[in-house]
């Protein structure tokens, strides 16, 4: 059967390439694998603007309490790691993760001439690009620009969500995006989906490019199901969003499927009101996916392997707002979560909150130095190429 091209858009809703797959975006023109190896990065988004001061504490600074009297972590309340430093009380786990030298806390991350938009900063982390710039690939999207070259299978970097992020868009080849492995299977194996792609021959060449799209999703969709049956997790985890994303995330590394990245997103932290409550909430919520994960893997031997880092798109400002909240702000901290960490503990100073830039935390790390290090030092891939630029490696991988 010939299917035109304007009937094909309209009966098949692909005019945005999406694959016709309810709340899945599509993946690749290119089929692809990464090589060989066996480290793993997952990326925790913490979308919305995550105040690091209240999440990394100084429990013992002066300034901090005097700029949120009412805000403030007390030492006593706080999940102390050190005499200075202590933790959101919500996240006592990543005490035992500290205690164990499988956490690694990097402090004044950002980059220059800052962006407190949500949108504009956002792109600015995902993309790897510096402030005045507007780039259209993502940093991990360029990874498997670089690394997928004639790969057989699409399937290197995968996120947990609905919408792919511009984080896992490249030129050539983009990362797949999904919430449940069966539903994506049973989704793609729905007959009108099976006979459309039976029809891929329209001699036009948009049309073409999309069939295509949409065969190799199918073909995505059953490896994904298939790999992710080899070893379901037998842990038990939270029955949160992030405990069920977290879930899928260890049963594909426990399977022999070639995904190098995964991406997962927790929010929203725009805590421009009642903080407190929405920052329980939500450090609840990664605390305990993230105790069942790292569980998961140091049963099974694989702790050592994967690698687990937040970011936000930016922190907040150091004073207190009057709707017991923060403010947009600049510089934040990093949480690497590894049994392989070369260095661990509190990485680097503390922001000094008597130096600061009209209010806001001044940053000493540039985020690309870190993107550089997980491309290169865990993932063994050219981070100059990919990044456009030569970074400075750090020393906690």
């Amino acid at each position: 059967m010939l299917i035109k091209r304007r009937h094909f858009l309209q009966v098949g809703s692909l005019a945005t390439a999406s694959l016709m797959l309810p709340k899945f975006l599509k993946a690749f023109e290119k089929p692809a694998m990464v090589p060989a190896g066996n480290k793993v990065v997952v990326v925790v988004q913490f979308s919305g603007g995550n105040d690091g001061l209240n999440t990394v504490i100084p429990i013992t600074n002066d300034i901090y309490y005097k700029e949120r009297p009412k805000l403030g972590i007390t030492k006593t309340n706080a999940v102390q790691l050190t005499d200075e430093v202590g933790l959101n009380p919500a996240l006592a786990g990543f005490q035992e993760l500290f205690n164990d030298g499988s956490l690694g806390i990097l402090n004044n991350v950002g980059y220059p001439n800052p962006d407190r938009s949500h949108f504009r900063s956002m792109d600015i982390w995902q993309t790897a690009s510096n402030s005045n710039e507007y780039v259209s690939t993502g940093w991990i999207g360029r990874y498997l620009d670089a690394q997928c070259k004639g790969c057989d299978k699409p399937t290197q970097a995968l996120e947990i969500d609905d919408i792919l992020s511009l984080a896992l868009k490249g030129n050539n080849t983009n990362g797949l995006a999904f919430k449940d492995p069966r539903r994506l299977y049973s989704t793609s194996n729905e007959k009108y989906f099976k006979d459309l792609s039976a029809d891929h021959h329209t001699g036009e060449e948009t049309v073409d490019y999309l069939y295509k799209t949409m065969s190799e999703t199918l073909s995505s969709a059953d490896y994904i199901f298939q790999q992710s049956k080899v070893h379901p997790t037998a842990e038990t985890y939270p029955a949160t969003a992030l405990g069920k994303d977290l879930k899928t995330i260890a049963s594909l590394i426990m399977s022999d499927i070639n995904t190098k990245v995964y991406y997962v997103s927790l929010g929203s932290f725009d805590t421009h009101v009642n903080q407190e409550n929405q920052q329980k909430r939500l450090f609840t919520e990664l605390n305990d996916a993230v105790k069942a994960f790292t569980s998961d893997l140091k049963k099974n031997n694989l702790f050592e392997d994967v690698l687990m880092m937040t970011f936000s798109e930016f922190g907040r400002r150091v004073t207190q707002n009057a709707s017991g909240g923060t403010d947009h702000g600049t510089a934040n901290n990093m949480f690497f979560i590894s049994g392989g960490l070369k260095q661990k503990g509190i990485l680097n100073a503390m922001p000094d909150l008597a130096d600061l830039n009209e209010g806001d935390l001044k940053h000493t790390v540039d985020f690309k130095n870190v993107y550089a290090t997980v491309l290169n030092k865990w993932l063994g891939a050219d981070d100059s190429l990919i990044l456009g630029t030569k970074n400075r490696y750090l020393d906690f991988l």
